[in-house]
């Protein structure tokens, strides 16, 4: 089977998990006449996610048996080429998350969302600074004001010795 029947199955499992979550939600009494509940966008966004995940599932090409094409499918992964995959640039993002998810509090929203993006940035291979900054910067302050101002969600933007 290929890379993208699989992961299509991984997702169509996780939205069905959230479909059944969402339809199973208690509601409050005072909930149950209102126009937009708590569990709508869940619904809406689980029923979409099961569809767009089934039709890369029935869409997706199915793996030839010929004995000739058995290793060269494109999709799929070949263990024997397993060392020129960027494992180690997907295990740096993934500790890079853990560590902005650990530095958030103490440092601020907007310079470990900065120091993040740079630093991912830099892993993949991004070497311009002067672009990369300033539009980390923009990005970060641009999110931090939509959540806290817009959506009313307190973000504290800087460390805490900044005030």
């Amino acid at each position: 089977m290929t890379l993208d029947r699989w992961i299509s199955i991984f997702f169509l499992s996780i939205f069905l998990v959230y479909g059944y979550a969402a339809y199973d939600y208690p509601l409050l009494p005072f909930e149950r006449h209102m126009a937009f509940l708590p569990n709508t966008l869940p619904k809406a966004l689980s029923i979409l996610g099961i569809v767009i995940a089934g039709f890369i599932l029935v869409t997706s090409k199915a793996k030839k048996i010929d004995e000739e094409t058995d290793s060269e499918n494109e999709g799929d992964i070949n263990l024997k080429q397993l060392h020129t995959y960027k494992i180690g640039q997907a295990l740096a993002i993934l500790a890079a998350m853990v560590i902005y998810a650990l530095i958030l509090r103490p440092v601020g929203f907007i310079p470990s969302t900065i120091l993040f993006l740079v630093g991912c940035g830099w892993i993949l291979g991004e070497r311009k600074l002067q672009v990369m900054i300033p539009v980390a910067a923009i990005g970060a302050f641009f999110i931090w004001y939509l959540v806290q101002e817009v959506l009313g969600i307190f973000l504290k933007p800087l460390p805490w010795f900044i005030g």
